[in-house]
């Protein structure tokens, strides 16, 4: 029965180590910057599965003590701040984040676009009507961002044909569909 029910100490000390690995997550990531808990972006997302993983296996592991649990949890998020901070290097950020892409300019599908985001037109349609868009005419610009939501600027009569917030986005649209990718 006891391979069933485990040992009163044993049971316990799980409680215990997961109490305090607990503890020591929520610190860990109260320690980091709040964008960790936000919209995750794909590093983010690994941190807190490794973090969940780690708080969920070590209570519940006999070849593993709080303090190597500690350990581990400690590296993940010194790891994950590392990352955060190198971020702020273009080469890095290249390598971690998905750059913006224009999905829409002056009401017209970059259907090139909408393929490299791996999105369909039926995806797009139903982001749009999350935003309120009733008509592909309302939008000057939609923006599939960073972190997978869609900014929507609508049009407003303005003449500017690029305006400073998606000026970059439009010349790599430009060049994705010149070159053909």
């Amino acid at each position: 029965m006891d391979h069933l029910l485990g040992g009163g100490s044993e049971l316990a000390w799980v409680a215990v180590k997961a109490f305090l690995l607990y503890v020591t997550a929520v610190f860990g990531l109260r320690l980091g910057q709040r964008r960790a808990l936000a919209d995750l972006s794909p590093f983010d997302f690994v941190a807190a599965v490794a973090v969940g993983s780690i708080v969920g296996r070590v209570p519940n592991a006999t070849d593993a003590s709080y303090l190597a649990g500690v350990i581990t949890l400690a590296a993940v998020l010194v790891a994950h701040r590392c990352v955060t901070r190198l971020r702020r290097l273009p080469a890095v950020a290249e390598l971690v984040d998905h750059v913006p892409r224009l999905l829409v300019a002056q009401g017209r599908v970059l259907e090139d676009e909408l393929r490299r985001c791996g999105l369909t037109r039926a995806d797009l349609d139903g982001l749009l009507r999350q935003r309120g868009v009733g008509d592909l005419a309302e939008v000057r610009f939609a923006v599939f961002e960073q972190r997978g939501q869609i900014s929507v600027i609508r049009n407003d009569g303005r003449r500017d044909p690029a305006p400073e917030l998606v000026r970059g986005l439009m010349a790599r649209a430009s060049a994705g569909a010149a070159a053909g990718t």
